[in-house]
């Protein structure tokens, strides 16, 4: 393989100079000669925006750092997934390509700590999101890519989503490392959005907002169709938010995926699958995850990130519309959940509405310790994004309304001491059709 190193193209590597002129050079004559490898030597290399073009490797040694650089002149625009134009910037991207690759024990660093900061909201328990102030792009930005592979790289403090994946196909990331604050609002880990044939696996990411988590953005979805076969395991995901999520962003179908072998640390939720936007969701499979989930401390309302999405749910599954727009909220049907074993604080959650009831779901060798862990007292649904939003209920560990087809074998719910005051029994089923129960049974050590 024919190697283009970028200190040929003139990068200084003094953590000042924006070095993203050199090595695009780099970039540009390795796919004008065919391809190969754009080679970045250890060393801190201050970067606007880069481009990866076909049938080039961008490899990072170890010890590379690619720093983003806050000089809105150095970063490149382009339309937001939700039609915004602010905070849409990014700093590695690719567009209409093929054979691109990101590989190498180096380091994107998005610097998301100049934008962040701590206002005190949730009062002393420091929990709730950060605010944030000023321009944040995306860390990556990877549109229509065809034979996609991100091994190995650390992507460290995005001050956005940071790895953005938007129509690609064919697509494997695996090794890599999520490194963002634990409180950065908006600075998923992974989002394949309207991609198809994508496998994630061996990561460790840590996050504020969903660690992994598949969607279909309006305009995306519309260029590029549905996101399906997708492949996400093995992975150790540390999140304020969902470690494994689907939706909530579901214009377009979302269906074929496979989530397994997971470890889930100190999550809002484990495994989240929401419908708000007209699309079926169908076809998902979730086995062999573990871990804990809780509730952090909320933001009292302030109007910035006013506080997490979940509650401490081990598994939530939401059919219902948007706040402001009644009607159909969309389909989800045929999901398949087995040997999951979580430390809870809230219910096992599944609602839909008359109009749009879940279908079809099996969770089978189901484990539940419902156990306080959190700082904050139970007894809230949340339903965010809808109309009901958050509100004060009891807490079972097992509530169902609206689903069809719902089967429960081998489910155990161990309730640890001391019980919170709103949790309540072990089965709450509302305008369910068709349950199928076996082997459910509750502990209380």
């Amino acid at each position: 393989m024919k190697v283009w190193n970028v200190l040929d193209y003139g990068a200084k590597r003094d953590g000042v100079t924006n070095d993203a002129p050199a090595i695009q050079k780099a970039i540009d004559e390795c796919t004008a000669a065919g391809g190969g490898r754009v080679y970045v030597p250890a060393g801190q290399y201050m970067c606007g925006t880069i481009d990866l073009k076909d049938n080039v490797d961008l490899h990072l040694e170890r010890g590379a750092s690619l720093v983003a650089s806050f000089n809105e002149a150095d970063v490149k625009i382009v339309e937001h997934p939700d039609g915004r134009v602010e905070d849409s910037g990014y700093f590695v991207g690719s567009f209409h390509a093929k054979n691109v690759s990101l590989t190498g024990f180096g380091e994107l660093y998005g610097q998301g700590y100049k934008v962040m900061f701590d206002d005190g909201a949730d009062g002393d328990y420091h929990e709730c999101p950060l605010m944030s102030e000023g321009f944040r792009p995306r860390l990556t930005y990877l549109e229509d890519v065809e034979n996609l592979t991100i091994r190995d790289i650390t992507f460290r403090d995005s001050s956005l989503w940071t790895l953005h994946m938007a129509g690609c196909r064919r697509v494997l990331i695996q090794g890599i490392k999520i490194l963002n604050n634990n409180r950065g609002a908006n600075n998923d880990g992974i989002d394949p959005d309207s991609c198809q044939d994508v496998v994630i696996s061996d990561c460790f990411i840590e996050t504020g907002d969903d660690a992994i988590v598949v969607k279909t953005t309006k305009p995306i979805t519309e260029k590029y169709g549905p996101c399906e076969n997708i492949l996400i395991r093995g992975c150790v995901l540390a999140s304020r938010d969902s470690a494994l999520k689907i939706g909530t962003e579901t214009h377009g179908d979302i269906r074929n995926i496979v989530m397994s072998d997971c470890v889930v640390q100190n999550c809002s939720r484990a495994v989240g699958i929401w419908v708000r936007d007209g699309a079926t969701i169908e076809d998902i499979m979730v086995h062999h995850i573990t871990g804990a989930v809780r509730r952090y401390a909320n933001s009292n309302g302030r109007h910035f990130a006013p506080d997490w999405w979940g509650k401490g749910e081990p598994i939530f599954i939401s059919a219902t519309h948007r706040r402001n727009k009644p009607g159909f909220a969309g389909t989800i049907r045929n999901i398949t959940f087995d040997h999951i074993r979580v430390t809870a604080e809230s219910s096992l959650f599944i609602r839909g509405e008359e109009i749009n009831p879940i279908c079809n779901v099996q969770l089978q060798d189901i484990n539940i310790t419902m156990k306080k862990q959190g700082t904050q007292a139970t007894g809230f649904f949340d339903e965010q994004p809808s109309s009901r939003d958050v509100y004060p209920h009891e807490i079972p560990a097992i509530y169902a309304r609206y689903a069809n087809g719902l089967e429960l074998e081998n489910v155990k719910v161990t309730w640890v001491a001391p019980m919170e005051e709103a949790w309540s029994g072990l089965l709450q089923l509302e305008d369910c059709e068709n349950v199928v129960t076996e082997k459910v049974q509750e502990i209380k050590a």
